[in-house]
């Protein structure tokens, strides 16, 4: 069980920052400081006590760092939605590019032949996906919605979200407005954010039915707004629109000539601009011809393999969840792909008797959660790709799985990167290329 600390502040230096973003401080026992950054003097609290290291809360900067900024939103520090407002964007860049070179130096004991340049793009109003919590405080008769707080589970209250898409961003305290209004608003517990380019969705769990005058309210926020509002009484395939048709949410990778349909709770990159840059680096990167037979583990939509189908022979794409690969036929289809062929597959078992390792892949890309991809490793390796991409969502594990395809297996890692999909966050995606030659 976690001890509480004696509540006694203390200073010392940052000298590096945690895959959290947040300050370390090894003064005695190690400090991690959310909110400082290295080289900096700072004053600080411990709040919750781990085996190796505390957390702690900043109280003052006592030497700040030149890299420190403004942060650009008020709600900074008090909403964990973001952890690195008052860095600097190019600082937040190369924090990120140090934490992967750390964890592949470290973790996997490798080293690319070539680093490539970061994919960058917008840094405000990027987020097209978003989960928002929702509280209702009776007793001092307000409603909140946003990301947690930063120190505990609760909901910060805030007025609105520079990183949200529009207009959702804007639509903070008018849709707190709303839930406040609700007979059920005590019974409503998150909104999801789902932004097209023709249409923007937010999903509102319900735990008890709206009333009619509910719905009414709904119903005008929707008409008022610009918005589609959908309702989630209970599990994902319960979820439908307040009223008419569905909306239709997609994105379009023009490059490729691709247009994506997606549901409202569906898995999509959240930054459409960074989305579309490294889309275009997996393509180049795996070198395709004509005669390119790729696979693609992982696929979801098809967000990979639609564009890796215009560029190549064959592709097939591999999902543990049979409703993605339903939509990834369907997108297929919408786009007069004929070349493609979708499997879905638990790719967390082991994979020797799959349908797909039988065949011959001459490129095979990797887009596995942050849990990694070590169980298709041995199959992956047996194949023997000409090329292997992997676009990872955590250092930890694609360093991991690195040293095995490396160490193992024989691969050469030929180049890897970072891709700031999540700016002001500590999220890390970052894309390697492997050669088994």
């Amino acid at each position: 069980m976690r001890q509480r600390p004696a509540r006694a502040s203390e200073s010392g230096v940052v000298t590096a920052l945690s895959h959290d973003a947040e300050g370390i401080v090894p003064a005695g026992k190690t400090a991690f400081v959310a909110g400082a950054l290295p080289g900096e003097r700072v004053q600080f609290l411990r709040r919750r006590r781990h085996a190796h290291h505390d957390e702690a809360e900043l109280q003052a900067v006592l030497e700040p760092s030149a890299l420190r900024i403004t942060p650009r939103c008020a709600h900074f520090g008090v909403c964990g939605g973001c952890a690195l407002q008052h860095l600097d964007g190019a600082a937040q860049i190369s924090a990120k590019q140090q934490q992967v070179r750390e964890a592949l130096e470290r973790i996997g004991k490798v080293t690319p032949e070539q680093w490539l340049e970061p994919i960058t793009a917008a840094l405000w109003a990027y987020r097209r996906r978003a989960r928002l919590g929702a509280r209702f405080v009776t007793k001092k008769d307000f409603a909140a919605l946003g990301f947690r707080e930063r120190y505990s589970s609760m909901v910060a209250r805030i007025g609105s979200c520079a990183v949200l898409g529009a207009p959702v961003g804007n639509l903070i305290e008018p849709l707190a407005a709303l839930i406040k209004s609700l007979s059920i608003r005590e019974r409503l517990p998150q909104i999801e954010v789902a932004i097209g380019e023709d249409a923007v969705v937010l999903v509102v769990r319900v735990l008890s039915p709206p009333t009619v005058e509910d719905h009414s309210k709904l119903l005008a926020f929707e008409q008022a707004h610009g918005v589609r509002l959908y309702l989630q009484p209970g599990n994902l395939s319960t979820v439908r629109p307040l009223a008419g048709e569905p909306a239709r949410l997609e994105y379009t990778l023009p490059e490729f000539d691709v247009r994506i349909a997606f549901e409202p709770t569906d898995f999509v990159q959240v930054h459409a601009e960074v989305n579309r840059a490294l889309v275009s680096r997996v393509v180049s990167l795996l070198q395709l011809d004509r005669d390119s037979q790729v696979l693609d583990l992982y696929c979801g939509l098809g967000n990979f393999s639609l564009p890796l189908a215009r560029r190549a022979a064959t592709v097939v794409g591999v999902e543990g969840d049979a409703q993605l690969i339903e939509r990834a036929r369907a997108n297929a289809l919408r786009n007069g792909l004929t070349n493609t062929r979708f499997l879905a597959a638990d790719l967390s078992l082991a994979t020797a008797q799959a349908p797909w390792p039988q065949a011959a892949y001459t490129q095979v890309l990797l887009d596995p959660p942050r849990a990694g991809a070590l169980n298709v490793l041995p199959a992956l390796a047996a194949i023997g790709p000409k090329r292997l991409l992997y676009v990872s969502c955590h250092p930890g594990t694609l360093a991991r799985d690195l040293a095995v395809l490396v160490h193992q297996h024989g691969f050469r890692l030929l180049a890897a990167g970072v891709a700031d999909m999540f700016p002001h966050t500590a999220h890390v995606e970052s894309v390697a290329v492997l050669a088994s030659d």
